[in-house]
């Protein structure tokens, strides 16, 4: 379905321009992102839940406060939420772990801001208010390290007083620093110079240089390097200091691990909260960025309308497609009337390119914008939840499974068969193409029937066998339509009205689309001279119309067979009897006739 309806990549360079996600996020925070990707995955199904999450995206436009004062407060927040999962897996950086006590303290101020508003009712009342104590959580971290130098050096140090092994440890260094410094200050009195300092070269630190003039050198200092105009010397005392000091700072270091280790556990035991608060504020991200989307989408849009009914429904009037509103000024809307009083699957036929896709897909994606909780470009929407999308669009293969373009389209079509339900909303366009046209239009006519007839979901079946029009023209679930035309037969020029309408198509005018495409006029006379001497689908057109009136359509006939075969018998393992609806619509069809 994702692939199909370009919920989050495009069929152009398999980037987000133009797609339902780019289209709806408009999030600032990283951890906002994904959980409206979550929903866009997984939208409500309970009608409860979709309301109250389309009363929050209400109240948010308004009253614009909220969402200025959480967007300018939050707009530069880090990923809290994979930080804190570095922290508790102790893999975090010491800069790291300072952008997380900022981020939350950052949260804690925002919320403060909208704590007024936590006293409503609603979604965002609720998660105003459920927002933990962060400033109680945070009051400890307040003073507990030097912020500066984890920043700018990487190291969590202490405050004094904060770890007592830690200040032991820095004790240590300080004094042998400090007993270096006597040392040197002594060194220069004896020698009589105060040039002479402390040098480092590579590991061999403290080297104590004088210049080269230097007389007075001691007999007992060692001579470790020179330059031009200095020379460098170690001696016992210099040397048993450096060891110490060596010592003390590789203690000191493995303390600094340990502390950093406490530091991360300590905010650990926390966990619970700091993930509570971050999915508060991913909650209220996702919420402002749908009331955005709604706000996106210019006149005419409407809330969604969800009924509770025995009977699956989805009705829109003048829908247009939300990813085009920005990039086609002339869009062309169209009505769609699935279930209810209205039969629940629409037969689409139509001339090549006159927009039967794009009316399936705006269809999908409308459901998913008012299940999501957003508004929807359209005068108005009224739908019952649907629990599933189930999708066969386009034609591919899959090499590296060993599926041909048939294969995979069966596939797909088997599991539709398998899962969808009535309450599931099912898109089949150009089925059976990937085969013989004998073949394809049995496969069509026989999935279009068990659909319609047993599966009892809402949907669309677009295809090129007209024949399938004449055959089910008596089904009680099956409603004609077909995209509007003007046809000029002179020029063999097709103008496309794009608007959805009731009837069958005259033909699929590929020879038009040949010529709109410039290919050459022999090549296409020649083509229209061997579709009419072969053309299959036709004739099969021809033969259902000119059946007699209160003929039985084939799957239903095949029903009535399949009940008697059955009717004193158990049903074969692996086969499923006619069921309730099978029944009704049965005695509807021939109650019609």
């Amino acid at each position: 379905m994702t692939d199909h309806s370009q919920i989050f990549a495009n069929s152009y360079d398999g980037g987000v321009e133009g797609t339902l996600f780019a289209m709806l996020n408009r999030c600032i925070t990283p951890f906002g992102k994904r959980m409206l990707r979550q929903w866009v995955c997984h939208p409500l199904a309970d009608t409860a839940k979709i309301n109250a999450r389309l009363d929050a995206v209400e109240a948010l436009n308004a009253d614009l406060t909220i969402t200025d004062r959480f967007t300018a407060s939050l707009s530069k927040i880090p990923d809290l939420e994979r930080l804190i999962s570095r922290v508790h897996a102790g893999r975090c950086k010491a800069s790291d772990f300072v952008k997380v006590l900022e981020g939350f303290e950052q949260i804690e101020y925002t919320m403060s801001l909208l704590s007024s508003f936590g006293e409503g009712e609603g979604v965002l009342g609720q998660l105003i208010s459920s927002m933990p104590d962060l400033a109680g959580t945070l009051a400890h971290w307040t003073d507990a390290f030097d912020r500066d130098q984890a920043k700018e050096q990487n190291l969590l140090v202490p405050q004094a007083g904060v770890e007592e092994d830690f200040d032991e440890s820095q004790g240590t260094i300080d004094e042998i620093e400090g007993k270096l410094q006597s040392l040197l200050k002594r060194c220069r009195d004896e020698l009589g110079t105060s040039a002479a300092k402390y040098t480092d070269n590579g590991k061999e630190i403290y080297q104590i240089e004088v210049p080269i003039k230097t007389k007075n050198v001691p007999k007992n200092w060692k001579q470790m390097s020179s330059t031009a105009k200095a020379k460098r010397y170690y001696f016992p005392e210099l040397e048993s200091l450096i060891q110490d000091l060596k010592e003390a700072q590789e203690t000191h270091g493995q303390i600094v691990k340990q502390v950093a280790g406490r530091f991360y556990a300590r905010f650990d035991e926390d966990y619970a909260i700091w993930l509570a608060a971050v999915k508060i504020v991913a909650h209220l991200d996702c919420l402002i960025s749908l009331s955005k989307a709604s706000a996106s989408l210019g006149e005419p849009s409407c809330r969604p309308e969800f009924v509770e009914s025995e009977r699956s429904v989805l009705e829109f009037s003048d829908l247009r497609h939300p990813c085009m509103l920005n990039t086609v000024s002339d869009f062309i809307p169209n009505d769609i009337a699935l279930g209810g009083d209205n039969p629940s699957i629409d037969l689409l036929t139509g001339a090549n390119a006159a927009g039967k896709s794009t009316v399936l897909r705006m269809a999908c994606i409308a459901v998913i914008l008012a299940q999501v909780g957003c508004f929807v470009p359209c005068v108005a929407a009224r739908m019952t939840p649907v629990d599933r999308i189930m999708s066969r669009l386009g034609a591919h293969d899959n090499i590296l499974a060993g599926q041909s373009t048939f294969m995979v389209e069966l596939s797909e079509t088997k599991k539709i068969l398998s899962e969808a339900t009535p309450r599931s909303l099912v898109i089949l366009d150009e089925l059976g193409r990937g085969t013989s046209s004998h073949d394809g239009v049995a496969v069509a006519q026989a999935v279009l029937h068990h659909v319609s007839t047993h599966t009892g979901c809402l949907g669309f079946f677009a295809t090129h066998y007209h024949s399938l029009a004449a055959e089910f023209s008596s089904h009680p679930e099956i409603s004609p339509k077909r995209m509007a035309i003007m046809v000029d037969d002179t020029e063999r020029r097709i103008t496309f009205l794009y608007k959805l309408e009731a009837g069958v198509a005259e033909g699929s005018f590929g020879m038009h689309c040949a010529a709109m495409c410039g290919i050459p006029d022999a090549v296409i006379q020649r083509a229209e001279d061997a579709a009419k001497e072969w053309e299959y689908t036709g004739r099969l057109q021809v033969r259902a119309e000119e059946r007699k009136e209160g003929e039985l359509p084939l799957g239903l006939l095949s029903d009535i067979a399949w009940m008697l075969k059955t009717a004193d018998n158990e049903v074969p393992e692996g086969e499923q009897c006619i069921g309730e609806r099978g029944l009704e619509v049965l005695r509807r069809t021939i109650a019609a006739l």
